[in-house]
């Protein structure tokens, strides 16, 4: 499975927890969070903050798990933002030189 591929399945797993809830989903439970948007929106900010620390403190595997939870958050609040993985591949595509 290619690194896009496995990005698109990703996306499409957080749109099917959204659209069809599943009790004890950690998705479910984020994007149902009496808070809203802002409770996903927070889990962002944390995870970006321990990204930024993971590199900082120049701890590789760390850093790589940290990035990895940053953009499964990343994920999660694009789509509750109804913005689409392809529109973020579009939008990547565009800017290459």
């Amino acid at each position: 499975m290619s690194e896009t591929e496995v990005l698109d399945e990703l996306f499409r797993i957080i749109d099917d927890r959204i659209v069809n809830p599943k009790p004890g989903s950690y998705v479910t439970g984020l994007v149902t969070d009496p808070k809203g948007i802002d409770k996903v929106l927070e889990k962002v900010g944390e995870e970006t903050t321990e990204f930024i620390i993971a590199i900082k403190n120049g701890i590789p595997g760390r850093t790589v798990e940290e990035a990895a939870d940053l953009q499964f958050h990343l994920l999660i609040a694009l789509r509750v933002a109804g913005i689409d993985i392809s529109d973020l591949m579009t939008e990547l595509k565009k800017r290459r030189h």
